[in-house]
């Protein structure tokens, strides 16, 4: 496996998200790598603002380790994939399942499409 230099995390403030958050910030550290933090805004999540969501992740994050935070707005698993070839991220964090409708699903529709279209490798996170 090559080396992991560059994670991105799509974020929404689910709690399956916040879970994806916690093991990415664990992987950065055990990898020295950097985080790129994705917010998508759409219909879903329209009621939680990225800068909540994103002042709750900076809370977490060790002082030394470097982050940044995209927003983006229109097709979720787009987005998230673009920033991803933008960013030349190595590997996509992300939580099984947002804040969408079909809680009862095994993996969400945006994490099935991420996992399906990515060039790269994406841990799910239950």
């Amino acid at each position: 496996m090559s080396k992991i230099k560059k994670i991105l995390v799509p974020v929404d403030g689910s709690v399956s998200g916040c879970k994806a958050v916690d093991e990415a910030i664990f992987f950065a550290e055990k990898c020295d790598a950097e985080l790129d933090f994705v917010y998508v805004a759409g219909n879903i999540n329209k009621d939680i603002p990225s800068h909540i969501v994103f002042d709750r992740i900076w809370e977490k994050l060790p002082g030394e380790r470097k982050a940044r935070k995209h927003v983006k707005s229109g097709h979720v698993a787009k987005s998230i994939l673009e920033v991803a070839d933008e960013e030349g991220s190595d590997i996509i964090i992300m939580g099984s399942r947002g804040l969408g409708l079909l809680k009862g699903v095994l993996i969400g529709s945006v994490s099935q499409k991420v996992i399906e279209e990515a060039k790269i490798p994406v841990m799910v996170i239950k």
